[in-house]
């Protein structure tokens, strides 16, 4: 590869917004993975040491038990897939299913994931009751 066709790449990971790097000559986009964290409670990985029977210690990771689950939306009429815990699960449908329990808990509790699915919902709820019966 010549020079100047290095410097155009270069141009185009600097200025673009999707994140990347080079590989053979070819712009290859950057995959942002998803993070381990719950939609509703938030819970993340946790670190800690694993103790051995002699006392020596090494660090380790606690993740939280995430299921990718689909919840059906009745105002919106459509399934919703999320990342939740199995205590996250629970804890909706306790509260009466994804729009009763987003609906009736503040926005400060609520993930940014969460928030937005619930602006959804909002809109929907909104828009089917501004249309005539």
């Amino acid at each position: 590869m010549t020079a100047a066709g290095r410097s155009v790449i270069s141009r185009a990971l600097t200025h673009s917004r999707v994140p990347g790097y080079v590989l053979g000559g070819q712009l290859v986009p950057r995959i942002e993975s998803m993070s381990r964290r719950c939609q509703v409670t938030g819970k993340g990985v946790l670190t800690g040491n694993n103790v051995s029977h002699a006392n020596n210690k090494s660090r380790r990771r606690f993740l939280p038990n995430l299921q990718e689950t689909t919840l059906l939306s009745d105002i919106l009429g459509t399934g919703v897939r999320m990342r939740l815990t199995t205590n996250g699960i629970r804890t909706v449908e306790h509260n009466g299913g994804l729009d009763a329990f987003l609906l009736n808990t503040p926005n400060r509790k609520l993930p940014t994931e969460a928030q937005v699915i619930k602006r959804r919902i909002q809109r929907a709820q909104e828009s089917k009751a501004a249309q005539p019966a």
